[in-house]
């Protein structure tokens, strides 16, 4: 199964990162369906399809994602759109 793992580096306190995962969290339910929960500084996530982590440091975003069969020939489009997202909010 094809994988994502990106790392971004950010100079926001760990609460703030964590709240603008959040938000962006929220956006993936509403559009994907996509199911979220914490578990200390890492939110897991699952639809589908797809499953992965959003962890939060103190100075870095790490974005880690497995694709089943049916997503596996968008692997480069959904990392495109991770790294897009990842610009706008931690840049």
């Amino acid at each position: 199964m094809p994988k994502i793992d990106i790392r971004r580096p950010h100079q926001l306190p760990v609460a703030e990162a964590r709240a603008v995962v959040d938000q962006v969290a929220a956006r993936m339910r509403e559009k994907f369906g996509m199911e979220g929960r914490w578990q200390d500084d890492t939110l897991l996530f699952s639809r589908p399809g797809v499953s992965g982590s959003i962890a939060v440091s103190s100075d870095a975003i790490q974005v880690r994602a497995e694709l089943g069969l049916l997503l596996a020939p968008l692997k480069g489009v959904v990392e495109q759109e991770i790294r897009r997202k990842l610009d706008e909010h931690f840049a």
